[in-house]
């Protein structure tokens, strides 16, 4: 199964193209979810798992893969659905998250699709604000739904969002009659507060963006009205995977526009990698960070506003 994603490492020229290839997959029914293949290591049978005590109730267990010890996440139990039960007949997508590794068990896993962040839209307003989704698409006109797994491990893991004092008097000290405005872009709304939450902590005025293209109509709309984007905001702080339009391509449409093109853009994203390094310099960031340290977006923040 593993092969399904060999030479995943080759996949990152689809990067700045405003592309994505999904991972497709079950969770016992007919439905299908999708995952970025740039976070995923590996697919495999599911292994032999060993139940922690006193583990979060969608924790199926630990598996020594590769030498390393994974938390094994019960993808259906997380978003609600049934628990999956038969071990033996299902597997396993390993992925790198948030600086971690884990595995999410699945019932089976399909295949690999090429598609364009156009094609991927925002979930419906009509599911709720509760929903697991961070976005749709179509393939062979079946319904893809792609899970906010940042929203899954927040709510399994814990994230830590408290800024040290240090940071948060170092800043004060220093910002005592500013009160910077900074443009935060992420398709999580797990992701965003968590953001807005640490970057209040140093003073900062947030405004969120749902996806790269939401965030390039409000400077357009600022624009146009006449506004000066560098009085407007500080700062722009962008994921790099969302639908409609990627943080790749929103930081080269921003870097191609006269009136805002020297604006300071931060990419914050989930996907690690060395090739998102690369990436910076070849769309113009200023800088790169992944997901997600408190103290580290903070001290990023105050070093790119100094």
């Amino acid at each position: 199964m593993s092969s399904i994603i060999d030479g995943v490492d080759q996949r990152t020229n689809l990067a700045g193209t405003n592309r994505l290839e999904l991972l497709l997959f079950r969770l016992g029914t007919a439905q299908l979810y999708g995952i970025n293949v740039f976070k995923v290591r590996e697919a495999i049978a599911c292994p032999n798992l060993t139940k922690l005590p006193q583990s979060h109730p969608n924790i199926k267990g630990m598996a020594s893969i590769r030498g390393q010890t994974v938390s094994i996440v019960d993808l259906s139990q997380s978003i609600g659905r049934r628990s999956l039960e038969d071990l033996a007949d299902n597997f396993v997508i390993l992925t790198e998250y948030n600086r971690s590794v884990q595995g999410f068990l699945v019932t089976s896993v399909e295949r690999i699709i090429n598609i364009s962040w156009s094609d991927v839209l925002p979930p419906p307003a009509a599911s709720g604000a509760s929903n697991y989704l961070t976005a749709i698409t179509k393939f062979e006109d079946k319904l893809v739904q792609i899970i906010d797994v940042e929203q899954v491990l927040a709510e399994v893991m814990g994230i830590e969002a408290d800024v040290s004092s240090e940071l948060v008097n170092n800043y004060s000290e220093h910002n005592q009659e500013i009160r910077q405005h900074i443009l935060v872009v992420d398709d999580s709304s797990v992701a965003r507060n968590q953001i807005k939450r640490t970057l209040e902590q140093i003073g900062l005025e947030i405004t969120l963006a749902k996806n790269g293209k939401e965030a390039l109509d409000m400077l357009k709309a600022w624009e146009a009205a006449g506004e000066d984007i560098y009085e407007k905001i500080a700062l722009m702080i962008s994921d790099i995977e969302m639908p409609e339009m990627d943080g790749y391509t929103l930081t080269s449409e921003v870097r191609l526009d006269p009136a805002m093109k020297s604006l300071p853009i931060l990419l914050h994203t989930s996907m690690s990698g060395t090739f998102n390094q690369a990436l910076v310099s070849k769309v113009g960031a200023d800088k790169f960070i992944p997901k997600f340290s408190a103290d580290e977006l903070a001290a990023a923040v105050q070093s790119m506003l100094k």
